[in-house]
């Protein structure tokens, strides 16, 4: 029998060398068994409550392969904590062949699966209680339930013990009087964009980041943060000596076993008083209070009384404007937000100012461009060809479809005709029977559904196409824009647009229309591309046209006029 040994331990808090110990025992259980171990597997300071664990996940691999007969470990926990993977795993596991031995249960059956499951998750939840009661003694006794605001810095004192006191913090003055600094810019009329800028331009290192660490720079969200939430140094009640804890739970997923954030009521905060802590003063606190509110009030009434009055949740699903979100700074990857009613700019610029790039170019004209770049490409005479095809394509495939749907009522028809013709011959000749009564009634029903079915049913036409065609498809082309703007279809349609355009990057060029070179990348360049080269073509770099130019093709299925509403 060949043998593959699993072993794990769940927290960084445990040794290392518990690995070691069970490898060691799972050893011995194979060898006194006859056992010859073909392969170790483990995984270090991992849950079991997790099934996306390295080891657990090549253990498997591996007698799916058929490299294994039985899996051994010291406990069917060390396996999984989960009632639904242990499960799982046992029932692959017994489909392959595969047994799985613990040195605590011996052989596993469904009475370990059951009862193991159900105690492992138990455990687990009585965990999670005994540690958030844990945690809520810590915020009791006013020290830090993990993570470390911004601020402050950890105290280690030693114990009678030896050990090592945890959770308490105290003041660093060189990042109090940059809190200080933000709370009295910000209440002197800066906003969270300038303040950031100005930070970056200084070189002082944000929270979680050294100054020179790649991605490690100063953002208005950092400062201002989420209200709701308590997130962003302006909304953060420590540094007015209020520890506020549990103002949200987590939940993992059980698809991916990422943790997603849920909000606590307001009822299942905890609020200790740390005035050990405070950093800001009462006062400047709620000026900075007051003038967030004011903002928040005025964004929120422009937003009503806004031209786009679209319901709040649909606002909150679908881009305000054609191309927003897939607009990118061509100098840092950043993107083009609207940062004016009508123009666009680079975000790394406006809101942190690590980028160099200060142009800006009008909403109308990038649109404007885009559009006029597809109307250009998709009236070349090859394309109005395709259409064409694809149109006569689409008809003949209908007429089939109808023409089959036709044929097989017509040969079902004949025969119910001929059975009901039959049964009366038999009538006529003396062999009545009473099942032949019954036999009729369902005969006749039929027969009356299927005449019905192709009343309902036309003839085939033969297939004539109109012969102003081209000239429907060139109109509808050239109104692409208008169909974009119309109230009726512009969201169906700029939907669909934005399907097909992963990005579009501006960079400044002096030269260019607007000041800046747009490049379109996505499935519209696959469609673009087909009546330069035909479809599929990978060109590295051309012209659209209108001042727009494609740098990568993606390979398309073809050219479908239906699927863009043109």
């Amino acid at each position: 029998m060949r043998a593959a040994i699993y072993a794990r331990y769940s927290s960084d808090l445990q040794s290392a060398a518990s690995i070691a110990d069970q490898v060691r025992l799972c050893r011995r259980l194979c060898t006194d068994n006859g056992w010859t171990v073909v392969d170790v597997f483990t995984d270090e300071a991992m849950s079991g409550a997790s099934h996306l664990r390295p080891g657990f996940q090549h253990l498997q691999n591996a007698a799916i392969k058929g490299e294994v007969d039985v899996i051994v470990s010291e406990a069917l926990d060390r396996l999984s904590r989960d009632q639904e993977h242990i499960a799982g795993l046992y029932k692959r596991m017994s489909y392959l062949g595969v047994k799985i031995v613990t040195k605590s249960e011996g052989e596993i059956n469904e009475l370990h699966i059951g009862l193991g499951g159900t105690m492992s998750a138990l455990f687990l939840r009585q965990l999670a209680q005994k540690t958030h009661r844990g945690l809520e003694g810590r915020i009791k006794a006013g020290k830090s339930a993990g993570g470390l605001s911004f601020g402050y810095k950890m105290e280690r004192h030693f114990r009678p013990d030896g050990t090592f006191t945890t959770g308490e913090r105290s003041i660093d003055p060189i990042q109090a009087a940059l809190i200080q600094r933000i709370f009295t810019d910000y209440d002197r009329g800066k906003s969270a964009r300038a303040i950031a800028i100005e930070l970056n331009k200084e070189g002082i290192a944000p929270p979680r980041g050294g100054a020179g660490e790649q991605g490690a720079t100063w953002s208005f969200s950092t400062i201002s943060g989420n209200w709701k939430r308590g997130t962003g140094i302006l909304n953060n009640e420590l540094y007015i000596g209020r520890l506020v804890w549990n103002r949200q739970r987590f939940i993992k997923d059980p698809a991916t076993g990422k943790r997603q954030a849920r909000p606590n009521p307001p009822e299942a905060w905890i609020t200790e008083d740390v005035p050990e802590l405070r950093i800001v003063s009462d006062d400047l606190w709620l000026r900075v209070k007051h003038r967030q509110g004011a903002i928040r009030t005025d964004i929120l009434s422009a937003r009503e009384h806004s031209a786009n009055d679209a319901p709040k949740a649909e606002a909150g699903r679908r881009a305000r404007y054609l191309f927003s979100g897939l607009l990118a700074c061509g100098c840092c990857g950043a993107n083009y937000v609207m940062i004016s009613d009508s123009r666009y700019g680079c975000s790394a610029n406006r809101n942190r100012g690590t980028c160099d790039n200060r142009k800006t170019i009008a909403r109308a004209d990038v649109e404007t461009r885009v559009l006029d770049g597809l109307k250009h490409k998709l009236m070349a005479p090859d394309l109005i060809a395709e259409f064409i095809a694809e149109f006569q394509r689409e008809v003949q495939k209908e007429r089939i479809e109808a023409t089959s749907a036709r044929g097989e009522a017509e040969r079902r028809l004949t025969k119910v005709c001929k059975d009901i013709d039959s049964i009366i011959t038999a009538i006529t000749e003396g062999m009545f029977h009473p099942s032949m009564k019954t036999k009729m009634d369902g005969l006749e029903a039929e027969k009356a559904s299927l005449e019905a079915q192709l009343r309902g049913i036309p003839a085939a036409d033969p297939i004539t196409l109109h012969p102003g065609l081209a000239d429907i498809y060139a109109r509808k082309v050239a109104n692409l824009a208008e169909g974009l703007n119309a109230e009726d279809t512009k969201a169906e349609a700029a939907d669909i647009l934005r399907s097909l355009i992963e990005k579009l990057i501006l960079t400044p060029e002096p030269t260019a229309p607007g000041g800046h070179k747009i490049e379109l990348f996505g499935e519209l360049g696959a469609i673009l591309s087909f009546c330069d080269n035909g479809v599929g073509t990978n060109a590295k770099t051309r012209t659209v046209g209108a001042g727009v130019r494609q740098v990568t093709m993606v390979a398309g299925a073809g050219f479908e006029p239906a699927a863009f509403r043109l």
